[in-house]
């Protein structure tokens, strides 16, 4: 196993099929303690007893650093240890570039990016002290092709901020043992997408994949599980596509 005796923490891990928890199942199949944390704090309790024994769900806002600081001495407390750190949460929103509101960027920003940052914050400190760690984050093909299918150009601008920000991140905490990478999903079917995509959209979508699939959770969370195992103890400022071939650069 993997993440054996390890401790990894997932934020937006609550939602039954989306990467967050898929990522979560996985980790603690391979071992892990996992601490899920989601704005809906109810429903990471409930994801967290779905794992088993040994587990735990916790209320976090990733965009209010008080929050995201609470939550790393609730895990700590628990664990007394953080290895992994999975900034997964997310949210996007498809609208065009003059209907986006004061009100959408800050949102959308807010999440995608400052919450990295924040729950970044929250867990280095420590990582520092133990002198390793791993923190992998979330950005999306958008933000390297200028757009996707169901986020707007306020949703390409975090997550091509999220790029920027892990990178740089990579640079200065390396001499601390600590890593950091992002991955780069493509149109991958979880809740957020469910729904919202018709049958014509996605013959469409599909002549555009070199795979001829669309990703799922899973997809996604084996590249979480690489990045947060010593199987990438030799990779920082990585970024890992996980999209099929629709974006090949």
């Amino acid at each position: 196993m993997l993440l054996q005796d390890r401790t990894a923490v997932i934020s937006g891990g609550a939602s039954p099929r989306g990467i967050g928890f898929a990522t979560a199942r996985l980790f603690a199949r391979h071992g892990a303690r996992v601490a899920i944390l989601d704005l809906d704090g109810e429903g990471a309790q409930r994801a967290a007893k779905e794992l088993g024994a040994g587990h735990i769900g916790i209320a976090c806002n990733v965009a209010d650093r008080a929050s995201c600081a609470e939550a790393a001495r609730q895990v700590l407390e628990a664990f007394g240890t953080a290895d992994a750190l999975i900034n997964n949460a997310g949210i996007t929103q498809p609208v065009k570039t003059m209907d986006i509101t004061e009100a959408d960027w800050r949102r959308i920003v807010d999440v995608n990016m400052t919450g990295v940052l924040f729950l970044s914050q929250a867990f280095i400190p420590h990582m520092r002290e133990q002198k390793r760690g791993s923190i992998a984050c979330m950005s999306s093909v958008s933000a390297q092709r200028g757009g996707g299918i169901f986020g707007g150009p306020h949703y390409s601008a975090a997550k091509a901020g999220v790029l920027g920000l892990a990178k740089a991140m990579a640079r200065e905490l390396g001499p601390d043992g600590i890593r950091v990478n992002c991955v780069t999903p493509g149109l991958i079917q979880t809740d957020i997408t469910g729904g919202k995509l018709t049958d014509e959209m996605r013959t469409e979508i599909l002549k555009g994949i070199p795979l001829n699939r669309l990703g799922n959770a899973e997809d996604v969370a084996n590249i979480y599980l690489f990045l947060a195992s010593d199987l990438s103890a030799y990779v920082t400022g990585a970024v890992i596509d996980v999209n099929g071939g629709m974006l090949i650069h």
